[in-house]
């Protein structure tokens, strides 16, 4: 409000400079869709570490090719990862173990087999213990009511302790301990208001100490439909989902921001099915993303790259957000002893590309000597220049082994990157930096709207707008010696006419000239004559 005069002297009055900073958004967070052993399968979860991946998805199993992928992802230069876990039900079996303590009902807190070795245990200490008394009063119960639990995962080792639950209201009733805090169980049945579980016989120690009394053991020959089953094989369906219901793929519509996804196999050795793809493509283009394409476990000759990439039905400008990488990697599996096997490369890709974001930013090619493949002990197949040069053309991106430097990514096309398409985005680091510079602009400008369409706004929207073009140029993100070579921003009367004004519109014209890679080195050799007098 402007200073109301009311006495002759001297007022202050403080003005809003209009700088409003824009901050550009992350470029390489990953979203990995596929199975795990555990974990939640109607929440995307973000994770920063592998060791993340492990407390609440059970880190690496030989049937869950996600888990390699996250691990590949972060050994690679990954920094965040979205985990995407499916779980497909199958008729008549329970998709949760059920573990009876008496007078408390707990079930396994997400689906799978898993839940079937682990264990739940109940101890409680003496009701004579000052320090049980001192927290029976905190918590306005008595010291009988309390209780420790116990909770083991045998398949992994995974062990989960909680001390001072009670069945009664309280800060630590058990129900809402459990919710909040454990990634094994839940709390199925209503607590009974006047019962506490009773204590388990022995010591607890690293023995056999749980409770064999439980639905959820081979010994109590339970029915069928008691014993939990991980996923039955995932189709199209499962894969895509429904939009409307964020399920699927789909439930990544809650989290805010995901740069790159990569769609797992269902199995060892197999395939993602083509129209999975193409919906999720479809998606990307929407969430304004990239998609790393896996090769096909067929795909063992160059001639069969180059006739199965065509039939995937990834074409058209969509396919500017998508990049297929080929071959398929071999790696020495601990789940099988340490054998090689065949593994696809997405998880190694998305890697790569957030360790030459983090390096060197996301306009440079996550390709050339520099993006080396870090666990990788060999390639499917290996490729010649000449091989090389049949798929490279065609927008196909190979791996390749070099002496001394080891495997390598050796190509920075886009779907859309074939020679005949002569497609503006062609390179993924064009449409990686063009994906980068539409999201943030879109977050950056949200203040402008209901602001008055006018001059005073259009002078504020070139300079925020214009100080950070200035400062990606500044980073080397474009072409050109000068700011008026390398970007400009144009916003004022000429983009924005009196009938936009009056049907509410600001239209903002940004450009930049990308910086492309340098595919092709020519070296051209001339054998000089010598010294010829003149």
């Amino acid at each position: 409000m402007p200073v109301q005069p009311t006495y002759p002297g001297v007022y202050i009055e403080e003005l809003p400079s209009g700088v409003r900073t824009i901050t550009g958004v992350a470029t390489s967070i990953t979203g990995l869709i596929g199975k795990a052993l555990r974990g939640p399968t109607d929440q995307p979860v973000t994770i920063t570490s592998f060791a993340d991946f492990e407390r609440i998805f059970g880190g690496l199993h030989r049937d869950m090719m996600m888990s390699y992928a996250v691990r590949d992802f972060f050994l690679n230069g990954g920094g965040q990862a979205v985990i995407v876990r499916l779980y497909k039900a199958t008729g008549g079996s329970a998709s949760k173990a059920t573990y009876e303590v008496p007078s408390l009902t707990l079930q396994a807190a997400s689906e799978g087999a898993w839940g079937m070795q682990a264990r739940v245990r109940v101890d409680k200490k003496a009701i004579s213990d000052p320090n049980l008394i001192a927290v029976a009063t905190r918590l306005g119960v008595q010291p009988a009511d309390l209780f420790d639990l116990t909770i083991r995962d045998a398949g992994t080792g995974v062990t989960e302790t909680f001390l001072n639950l009670t069945t009664k209201e309280s800060a630590r009733r058990a129900d809402r301990v459990l919710l909040a805090e454990s990634n094994l169980v839940r709390v199925t049945a209503a607590l009974p208001a006047n019962t506490s579980p009773s204590a388990h016989a022995g010591a607890l120690t690293d023995a056999d100490v749980w409770t064999s009394a439980t639905k959820s053991t081979a010994a109590k020959n339970a029915a069928p439909a008691d014993v939990a089953v991980d996923s039955a094989a995932l189709d199209g369906a499962a894969y895509k989902g429904s939009q409307s219901s964020k399920t699927g793929l789909y439930q990544l519509e809650k989290v805010d921001l995901f740069n790159l996804l990569c769609i797992l196999p269902d199995a060892r050795g197999g395939d993602v099915p083509d129209d999975v793809y193409q919906e999720a493509l479809s998606y990307c283009v929407k969430r304004r993303a990239m998609l790393i394409v896996d090769p096909k476990a067929g795909w063992t000759t160059v001639s069969g790259a180059q006739t199965g990439t065509a039939g995937m039905g990834l074409t058209g400008d969509m396919a500017r957000n998508a990049a297929i990488y080929v071959p398929r990697i071999k790696q020495a599996d601990s789940q099988l002893g340490g054998q090689i096997d065949t593994f696809v490369p997405c998880g190694v890709i998305a890697g790569v590309m957030a360790r030459t974001d983090s390096q060197r930013g996301v306009w440079k090619a996550p390709a050339g000597l520099d993006a080396s493949l870090s666990g990788v002990a060999g390639l499917q197949l290996d490729m010649t220049d000449a091989e090389n040069g049949l798929l490279n053309p065609l927008g196909i991106n190979c791996l390749r082994t070099f002496p001394v430097h080891g495997r390598v990514v050796w190509g920075s096309r886009t779907m859309r990157g074939a020679d005949a398409a002569a497609d503006e985005y062609k390179y993924v680091p064009v449409r990686r930096l063009a994906l980068f510079l539409e999201e943030s602009l879109y977050r950056g400008t949200q203040w402008v709207v209901f602001e008055p369409n006018d001059e005073p706004l259009w002078t504020q929207i070139r300079l925020n707008l214009g100080a950070f073009m200035h400062n990606l140029f500044r980073q080397g993100a474009f072409q050109g010696t000068a700011p008026r070579d390398a970007y400009f921003v144009k916003c004022d009367k000429e983009t924005t006419t009196q009938n936009d004004i009056n049907l509410g519109i600001v239209n903002i014209v940004v450009g930049f000239a990308p910086l492309k890679p340098a595919e092709f080195v020519v070296i051209k050799l001339q054998q000089m004559a010598g010294q010829i007098a003149t």
